[in-house]
């Protein structure tokens, strides 16, 4: 029997193959830093001091939806921006930097491994999922797997560990602990259903050696290279991303309703407030004062952890951002899954908190 082919990259790199990586590295690392990592870090101390993180986004909305639209956007856009941009460049960068055989030896083949894989590279970039969109976009063009590019996606804000410090602190560990289990079954669960739906995707030892090969022999320069990548990113993520929030933010007058104790822990809220959820977006942990907010004024606790798991998980805006990275199937299917778990994990949330 004939043993498997090695998966060695080529003879023909030396040391200065690690030099592209490893600025890849550090300009994720800065700027995660600087977006991410220190302003959370000051973040925990309020949250675990004063029990909250701020106003909800969703307060005061005008009645006007065009008055509605911009003020959202607004809010919206200058609490993300930062993320944003760092979102586009790392999308782009991963693209000219990374070599491609690496990333589909990590994360190319359909499977378990590449989710998992997926998912745990996400941790430290703690991105709402428009923010995370790009990246995505961007590793997709490399030919990374679905289930691993999805896990990726909804990791980053499903799983966000300054996500469920500030909820543990907010609304309690126990909502920050059925938030954790319920993130890890949607986006393992999400991934791997996803993966099994999208076409199947072989690659052979002798298409990853073509792969690096081609990179080798690519004529042009980095700098040419990265500024065809960056517009290419820009324009088929960023424009679509404007206008959908705007659009969103005027829906807004209609999306969310007055709360009021009669809501309760119906189960037809929970299952409006998954699908509401699943499609608006916010600024990553945006959802812990909405949440407390809504629990402030009577909502029942079904719905709110409906709330808790939908709104940062996926959204319109940034399924549209991705409309070129996945089949209109996979995108459908992430969507209804995220619903279908969001309503499921109202229903437990009901029961035990």
């Amino acid at each position: 029997m004939n043993s498997s082919p090695s998966l060695q990259p080529p003879a023909a790199r030396g040391a200065s193959a690690w030099l592209k990586p490893a600025l890849f590295l550090l300009v994720a690392a800065v700027g995660l830093y600087y977006v991410k990592w220190s302003p959370y870090y000051l973040k925990s101390f309020i949250a675990a001091d004063k029990h909250s993180i701020g106003s909800s986004i969703l307060a005061n909305a005008p009645t006007s939806p065009w008055a509605a639209a911009l003020e959202y956007a607004g809010v919206y856009f200058l609490a993300i921006w930062k993320a944003a941009v760092l979102g586009v460049l790392l999308g782009s960068l991963v693209q000219v930097l990374v070599p491609r055989d690496w990333l589909l030896r990590m994360f190319g083949r359909a499977g378990l491994g590449s989710v998992l894989r997926g998912g745990l590279f996400a941790l430290p970039g703690m991105m709402c999922s428009c923010c995370a969109a790009p990246v995505v976009a961007g590793m997709r063009r490399q030919q990374v797997s679905v289930g691993a590019a999805l896990a990726f996606w909804i990791a980053n804000p499903v799983l966000n560990p300054a996500t469920l410090v500030f909820m543990g602190f907010v609304l309690g560990w126990d909502f920050a602990a059925l938030r954790l289990v319920a993130g890890l079954l949607l986006v393992v669960g999400v991934s791997l259903v996803a993966q099994r739906i999208s076409q199947p995707e072989a690659l052979p030892q002798a298409a990853l050696e073509a792969v690096a090969q081609a990179e080798a022999s690519e004529p042009r320069g980095f700098l040419a290279r990265w500024a065809q990548k960056l517009w290419q990113l820009f324009w088929s993520t960023v424009p679509v991303y404007i206008v959908a929030v705007l659009a969103l933010g005027a829906a807004r007058v209609w999306l969310f309703p007055q709360v009021d104790a009669a809501m309760g822990n119906s189960l037809l809220w929970i299952v409006a407030l998954a699908v509401i959820g699943t499609l608006f977006v916010i600024p990553t942990a945006a959802e812990i004062p909405i949440v407390q907010s809504m629990l402030a004024l009577g909502l029942g606790v079904g719905p709110a952890v409906a709330l808790l798991l939908t709104l940062p998980s996926i959204s319109l805006p940034s399924l549209l951002m991705l409309r070129k990275s996945f089949t209109p199937k996979v995108l459908v299917t992430v969507a209804l899954l995220t619903m279908l778990v969001g309503v499921a994990s109202g229903l437990v949330g009901m029961l035990v908190l």
